[in-house]
C-alpha cells in the first residue's frame, strides 16, 4: 500500500498564489434532479416500495426531498402508485411502462432486467414479500451508517437467479435477494450473502428445503456442450465461481408468525444440515444462519440475534456464523 501522502499544492487542491475559495452552494433543483435519479433507480431494482421506505433510503433528513420528487416523476409520468390498504393509505410506488424504458438504459442498471408491475393491483400482490425484504434491507443499511461500514440502498439486490444441474426437477435457484457489503472495522472484509426472506407462508419443510437448492448449486459444474465431463478436470470450473469469488453465506429472515413457530422453523433449518447430507457438506464449508426480522429491527443485523444453522446454536452476529 502507498502511503505517501499528497501536499494540498501536489493535489491541486490549492496553490500557493492562489486564495481559497468558499464552497460552491449546490442549486436546490439539482439535489432535486440527483434525488429522482436515485429514486427511479431504487424502483428499477425492488419495482415496488412504500413511501415510508423511499424516504429512508433516498433522503432519510429531509423528506420534504423525497416528496417534491416523487410529484414531479409523478407529473412526468415516469412512475405510478397504488393504495396500501390497512395501512393508514400509505403509497406503493412502482416504475411506470416510460419510467422503466428510461431506467434501463443506466449504467448501474446495466445487465439487470427492469420489469415493473403491469398495473396497481400487481403491485399491491407483490408487497407483502418485496415491503418484508425491504424492511431486512433497511436494518443492514442503518447498521452500516452506524458502524461506518460500506452499504448502499443498491446494494441488496432482490430475485437474483443461478441455473441448476438439470435433474427433471427444480431447474433455477431464485435467491429472494444477493446482499454485497464491506465492513471496515476492526479490518477491511468484504461479505456476500444470498438471503432468503421467510413470512410463514410455506410449510417449514418446504422452506428447509430451499437448503437442498443451495447445496445443489454450491457443487454444480456445468459442462460444455458435446463434452464428456472427466475426473480431475482442470478446465471445469463450477457455477458459482462465474460470479462470486467466494460462495455467499446463506441468511434466512423469517416474520409473520409467533416467537415459537420462528423457533421451530429454525430447528427444522438447522435439522436440514444434520440429515441431508448435500447441506451438511454445504455446512461445513459455508456460514448459514438464520434471525427473526423483528429483531434485526429492534436490536440490529451486527447484534447477536443470528442462531447458525449448524454446530452450537449460541446466537451471534451475522459477520461470524
Amino acid at each position: 500500500m502507498n502511503s505517501s501522502v499528497e501536499s494540498p499544492e501536489s493535489a491541486g487542491l490549492l496553490s500557493s498564489t492562489s486564495s481559497v475559495e468558499a464552497p460552491a452552494v449546490v442549486p436546490q433543483h439539482a439535489i432535486e434532479d440527483t434525488a429522482a435519479h436515485r429514486a427511479m433507480g431504487l424502483l428499477a431494482q425492488f419495482r415496488v416500495i412504500a413511501t415510508p421506505q423511499l424516504h429512508q433510503m433516498l433522503s432519510p433528513n429531509a423528506r420534504s426531498v423525497t416528496s417534491k420528487v416523487l410529484s414531479g416523476l409523478l407529473a412526468d409520468k415516469l412512475i405510478n402508485f397504488s393504495v396500501l390498504p390497512r395501512a393508514n393509505q400509505t403509497r406503493l410506488w412502482f416504475l411506470s411502462p416510460r419510467g422503466a424504458q428510461v431506467a434501463t438504459l443506466w449504467p448501474e442498471l446495466r445487465g439487470r432486467s427492469v420489469v415493473p408491475p403491469g398495473n396497481a393491483t400487481e403491485a399491491r400482490l407483490r408487497a407483502p414479500h418485496t415491503l418484508a425484504g425491504i424492511r431486512a434491507h433497511l436494518t443492514f443499511l442503518e447498521d452500516a451508517g452506524v458502524r461506518g461500514d460500506e452499504y448502499g440502498p443498491l446494494d441488496w439486490v432482490p430475485e437474483v437467479a443461478h441455473r441448476l444441474p438439470d435433474t427433471g426437477g427444480e431447474d433455477r435457484l431464485i435467491a429472494d435477494a444477493v446482499m454485497h457489503y464491506t465492513a471496515s472495522s476492526p479490518r477491511r472484509l468484504q461479505f456476500r450473502a444470498f438471503v432468503e426472506i421467510d413470512r410463514a407462508t410455506m410449510s417449514s419443510e418446504r422452506l428447509a428445503s430451499k437448503l437442498i437448492s443451495y447445496a445443489r448449486f454450491h457443487d454444480y459444474t456445468p459442462q460444455p456442450v458435446g463434452r464428456r465431463g472427466l475426473v480431475g478436470d482442470q478446465a471445469a470450473m463450477l457455477a458459482w465461481q462465474r460470479f462470486y469469488p467466494r460462495f455467499p453465506r446463506i441468511l434466512f429472515i423469517l416474520t409473520g408468525a409467533s416467537p415459537r413457530t420462528l423457533q421451530q422453523r429454525t430447528e427444522d433449518l438447522r435439522a436440514m444440515t444434520v440429515e441431508h447430507p448435500l447441506v451438511a457438506t454445504l455446512a461445513a464449508r459455508v456460514p448459514l444462519g438464520a434471525a427473526v426480522l423483528e429483531d434485526l429491527e429492534a436490536q440490529g443485523p451486527s447484534a447477536p440475534v443470528w442462531t447458525p444453522l449448524s454446530g452450537p446454536a449460541e446466537r451471534r452476529s451475522w459477520m461470524e456464523l
